[in-house]
């Protein structure tokens, strides 16, 4: 039964990550799946050998440490699942707009859904301002930063109420050089970007000294939140090892 479900759950990784790779996100996170699928069938095989039973002890440090790596995931979906519905606060001072794929068609799907919230939210508070954040990728036509600014353009907001920010290339840098375009005598700040992301770009923020800062929650297509929940729990994850982050643990110091 064991090895029946392992071999299932290898194949369920393994053909979803092909998915997430037609996809064409710009990034190679989809071979993760692929390690994933493996590793299910690797399991399955030293099980239908009985090498855990003849080496218990290396069994009970694997199990061990399967147990240690679910309950780190289950914890940072959790952190994730705080900030998922986030809907901001009204009369914002500035918005920042995280940047992501864009291509010669405009942007892409993921960073429509960041650019319709902040549309929707600046078209309900016209006193707030609009950083938009990222600059350009090696597999990109132009700035992550003007192709938003141009769907912001093109879908009614006001150019005077647009800032570029396009040197960026990760959340933290995305944080700390809009910041540097704010008049700092301003402090509510929203951080716009998809529902799975939202959790980390706030910590972000707040470690760099932002105040009154909260996340504005776009959508994500469901089909793909695994692959996006399981890579951001690796940001939060390697962020907080570098201390971009603060979670709870720190924040009580």
């Amino acid at each position: 039964m064991k090895i029946g479900i392992l071999i299932i759950l290898g194949i369920l990784s393994v053909l979803y990550g092909i998915l997430v790779r037609l996809v064409g996100s710009g990034t190679s996170f989809w071979l993760v799946w692929e390690v994933i699928g493996i590793g299910f069938f690797l399991w399955a095989v030293l099980l239908h050998c009985g090498f855990f039973a003849t080496y218990r002890k290396i069994g009970v440090l694997f199990y061990g440490l399967v147990a240690v790596a679910v309950i780190v995931l289950v914890t940072f979906c959790g952190m994730i699942a705080t900030e998922f519905t986030a809907s901001g606060n009204q009369n914002l001072d500035y918005i920042i707009v995280l940047g992501a794929q864009v291509r010669e068609d405009g942007p892409s799907v993921v960073l429509r859904y960041r650019l319709d919230a902040a549309i929707e939210y600046l078209n309900k508070n016209p006193n707030t301002m609009c950083i938009v954040s990222g600059g350009k990728g090696a597999n990109e036509p132009f700035s992550e930063a003007e192709g938003m600014a141009e769907y912001l353009l093109k879908n009614g907001i006001e150019k005077s109420r647009i800032i570029l920010e396009d040197t960026s290339t990760n959340t933290v840098e995305n944080i700390r050089n809009s910041k540097i375009l704010m008049d700092l005598s301003y402090q509510n700040v929203g951080i716009v970007t998809n529902n799975f992301h939202v959790f980390r770009a706030v910590q972000i923020a707040k470690a760099q000294g932002l105040k009154g800062v909260c996340g504005i929650a776009a959508d994500s297509n469901p089909l793909y939140l695994p692959n996006n929940v399981l890579r951001e729990c690796g940001g939060i994850l390697k962020d907080w090892m570098m201390k971009n982050i603060l979670l709870i643990a720190d924040e009580r110091r």
